[in-house]
């Protein structure tokens, strides 16, 4: 018992003595400079998933991020959604597309300016066969033809996002309210997700479905669909980049909001967007507009 008792004093003392010498360690290393260093400030981003899931953010992150020394926070979801953090005051800046409701967001006074920086378009794409036989018709005329003739899915993306609200708009062209399509049948489903995921619902049920170009493009070799209707000025896609108003909310990185604006229509980084997935995919999946409205 004695021995046990030594033992234990024995090992007690050295941990105590390793615990001295690491503490001292440490302040030696403060002291000649080597203290792990503050860390960075966050910038809250929201954006659309269609910059996201083509793999633009993700491109873009990093350079933001070393230019300003901050690191971004990137919360993707739906254009409403969207919207709806930025009321909320739980991020700094917001790439969004859906015209109508930005200008309201600004009008609101929860952001500063609505800025474009890119565009694409529209697209309603669909199995290459085309069952329904709208291929070549105006956007309105093939979604009267769906509608009346509903032998062919049309997959929505019932999300409220900047291509939902579009699709809304399509719908209202062709002379329908919106609630008269969600109860026209069980042709019509509302994927309730983004444009990724509701283009591989769509090539799975071989239906019809509206995407923007970049995110079709990029997930074009995983559904089988093709480009059915892509004309008609109706189907323009803007991307804008929005500030936080920090009169709104104090808690606003008003500073970083800009330095985004800034960035996203400077010169250097309107060449980059232009050229990204041109190699990849060989044609240009978002066109730079600098602060420019794009005439359709």
């Amino acid at each position: 018992m004695k021995k046990r008792a030594i033992l234990g004093i024995v090992i007690a003392v050295i941990i105590s003595l390793l615990v001295v010498a690491s503490g001292c360690a440490a302040t030696g290393n403060q002291a000649q400079g080597t203290a792990p260093l503050p860390p960075k400030e966050r910038v809250q981003v929201a954006t659309t998933t269609s910059l996201y899931d083509t793999g633009l953010w993700g491109y873009l992150e990093p350079m933001f991020e070393e230019e300003y020394d901050v690191e971004l926070d990137i919360l993707y979801a739906g254009t409403g959604i969207a919207l709806e953090y930025g009321r909320r005051g739980d991020v700094d800046v917001l790439t969004v597309h859906s015209k109508a409701q930005e200008l309201q967001y600004v009008a609101e006074g929860h952001g500063i300016e609505r800025v474009p920086f890119a565009y694409n378009y529209f697209l309603i794409v669909g199995p290459e066969a085309d069952p329904a036989g709208i291929k070549g018709m105006t956007p309105e005329d093939a979604l009267k033809n769906l509608f009346e003739s509903a032998s062919a899915s049309f997959i929505s993306r019932g999300d409220g996002s900047g291509t939902h609200t579009m699709e809304k708009t399509l719908w209202s062209a062709a002379g329908y309210e919106y609630e008269e399509v969600q109860n026209a049948g069980a042709w019509y489903v509302e994927a309730g997700r983004g444009m990724g995921p509701t283009l591989l619902m769509a090539g799975e049920m071989q239906g019809y479905t509206l995407t923007d170009m970049g995110t079709f493009v990029t997930f074009k070799g995983q559904t089988a669909l093709v480009p059915i209707v892509e004309e008609g000025s109706i189907l323009l896609n803007v991307y804008s980049v929005i500030a936080g108003n920090p009169e709104m909310n104090s808690s606003i990185n008003s500073e970083m909001a800009n330095n985004m604006v800034e960035f996203l229509t400077s010169a250097t980084i309107q060449e980059l967007i232009g050229d990204y997935g041109v190699e990849e995919y060989g044609l240009v999946l978002f066109n730079p507009c600098a602060g420019a409205e794009p005439q359709s």
